[in-house]
């Protein structure tokens, strides 16, 4: 029998020694905004029930989910579409675990997956960068993964790496596992991971499981979150694989589409995200049918075509969405790992760029997504910039602060220094100005230049110079803590022993 899974079933806060866990707090001081009334919310899930109910979601014939979902009790036609009994899908949402830790390289600390929480990540699969030297994109390789995530490791709040951008000559299965032992060599910091191919995941959760000293290891402290990829409404054999498989080996899941509202789904919001979540409930249920109480959270965006030009990612429409999905998600008691923010349309670092990331990054401030993994992601996702992830990290400092909220007690509200110092004297000398003239400040490394005594940085640089100046001074300075040389070696032998076996 499955065993079920080991994870908190209710956001809580982390112990004194476990400070890193407590650094993406939101939850408390002030509160997530709520665009829609819950009886307008409950009815998008309701929504998402009858699709599945009516209309179905498909899945690969042949596949081990088709044979798990029948089992269950699952309508399934010929062709591979499952019809969901509604309380089924309930049940799913209500057994899926709330929360799971990600635990770090050292298996020292770990981020909390939760809905109290938003943790700040760079990313997604980008298939170029732009240039350190000559400031032109071109296609990504390996050494550029490599240095994004030396970068990443480096930035005081990002707290977990992805693959930021893809070695595009060696898009197949081994460039996929390669990708994985680049995060890994790299940085110390908890990983997510993606991947097409399901043998991919094995392999990857082979390393990992080495990394951590075995597979029961792993499965208590996991090391790296699988995303996994399908259409709107359609799973193909390699992505319900995947579910099944990290499911039974306890790394915890994201599973979400990208869908796009008025080609893969209803031009209009509601019925784009009634899409998405069936999607993602579709995936919780064979989550939940393999192991119950198993993290396995949908994690669907919500983006929309442009009719004019058939191009994707209107700010408004998308950010609204986003919002929406992170509140229905919350109702349901599920972290949301949508995160719409933190990338840009724009083809370069430029003002347009800065403004988009900016915005996106604070409308955060209301939304609350467990997770913001697509920082530093150009031109509509497929082109990388280390000095746009950069002011990611400096404007996530801003958040934290934000977050903070404001403390009111009686020694934040001084009544009894207000009647001592009076109403003609001053506060300048005073112990309590000491003490507390340096807290919720913004501690920003890029815009200090109008706030001249809280930083070093020279008011004559114009922003993009500040960032790589800072930029450079990590390449050359930062060396993120190597693997011990059993574990490199251990990961070396895993993939030789893969490559030799998929080549014959």
């Amino acid at each position: 029998m499955e065993r079920e899974a080991r994870v908190t079933r209710r956001p809580r806060r982390a112990s004194a020694e476990q400070k890193p866990a407590d650094a993406g707090l939101h939850h408390g001081p002030t509160a997530p905004y709520e665009p829609l009334p819950a009886a307008l919310a409950e009815q998008l899930v309701d929504g998402a029930l009858a699709l599945m109910r009516d209309s179905g979601v498909g899945f690969e014939t042949g596949s081990e989910a088709i044979g798990v979902l029948r089992g269950a009790g699952c309508e399934v036609a010929a062709d591979g579409v499952v019809r969901f009994p509604p309380e089924m899908v309930r049940e799913a949402l209500a057994s899926a675990a709330k929360s799971v830790k990600l635990w770090d390289r050292a298996g020292e600390h770990f981020i909390e997956l939760d809905c109290h929480h938003t943790w700040f990540i760079p990313g997604m699969t980008c298939i170029k960068v732009f240039d350190l030297e000559s400031g032109e994109p071109r296609e990504s390789t390996a050494a550029d993964l490599a240095t994004v995530t030396r970068v990443a490791d480096a930035l005081p709040n990002i707290d977990a790496v992805c693959i930021a951008c893809k070695n595009v000559q060696r898009s197949d299965i081994h460039g996929e596992i390669e990708e994985f032992a680049i995060l890994a060599t790299n940085t110390g910091k908890p990983l997510e991971y993606l991947c097409e191919h399901a043998a991919s995941l094995d392999v990857v959760i082979e390393m990992a499981a080495a990394i951590r000293g075995g597979r029961e290891q792993l499965f208590d402290k996991p090391y790296f979150l699988q995303i996994v990829t399908p259409l709107p409404l359609n799973y193909h054999s390699a992505h319900s694989d995947q579910i099944i498989g990290a499911v039974r080996a306890g790394v915890p899941l994201s599973v979400g589409t990208l869908p796009i509202g008025g080609a893969s789904t209803p031009i209009t919001t509601a019925g784009s995200m009634v899409n998405s979540l069936a999607t993602d409930f579709a995936a919780m249920v064979l989550a939940q049918l393999v192991r119950r109480g198993s993290f396995c959270v949908g994690s669907s965006d919500v983006c929309f075509m442009e009719p004019a030009t058939g191009g994707i990612g209107n700010f408004a429409q998308t950010s609204l969405a986003d919002m929406v999905m992170c509140q229905v998600r919350r109702r349901l008691d599920l972290p949301s790992f949508t995160g719409a923010a933190g990338y840009s349309n724009a083809r370069r670092f430029d003002q347009d760029a800065v403004a988009e990331l900016t915005t996106s990054l604070m409308q955060t401030f209301y939304s609350r997504p467990a997770t913001l993994d697509y920082l530093g992601s150009l031109d509509q996702g497929l082109t990388y910039s280390l000095h746009a992830l950069l002011l990611c990290d400096d404007l996530a400092g801003l958040l934290r602060t934000l977050w903070q909220g404001v403390r009111i007690d009686a020694e934040m509200l001084a009544l009894d220094l207000a009647r001592e110092v009076g109403p003609r004297g001053n506060y300048l000398a005073h112990r309590h100005t000491v003490s507390h003239c340096r807290e919720q400040l913004w501690n920003s490394r890029y815009f200090g230049a109008s706030m001249p005594l809280s930083s070093d940085v020279r008011p004559d640089k114009d922003l993009r110079q500040r960032v790589d100046a800072d930029l450079r001074r990590m390449l050359s300075q930062h060396v993120p803590v190597p693997l011990a040389a059993d574990v490199d070696a251990a990961l070396r032998e895993i993939r030789d022993r893969f490559e030799a076996s998929y080549a014959g």
